[in-house]
């Protein structure tokens, strides 16, 4: 009997994964960063209207 984790490997989808994830990784890093520098600012914009009571 067969443990339900253990599969055959696939290498077609191994194959893929090292061909995209060079792309993809510096992709995400990228957006990420402009995300979160995007809610940084609106965070600052919002405090900055709350401190000058606008």
């Amino acid at each position: 009997m067969k443990a339900p984790g253990l599969k055959k490997f696939n290498a077609t989808m191994a194959l893929q994964w090292l061909i995209f994830l060079p792309v993809i990784l510096p992709i995400c890093i990228i957006f990420g960063a402009f995300q979160g520098i995007v809610g940084m600012v609106e965070k600052m914009v919002n405090r900055l209207w709350i401190d000058l009571g606008l």
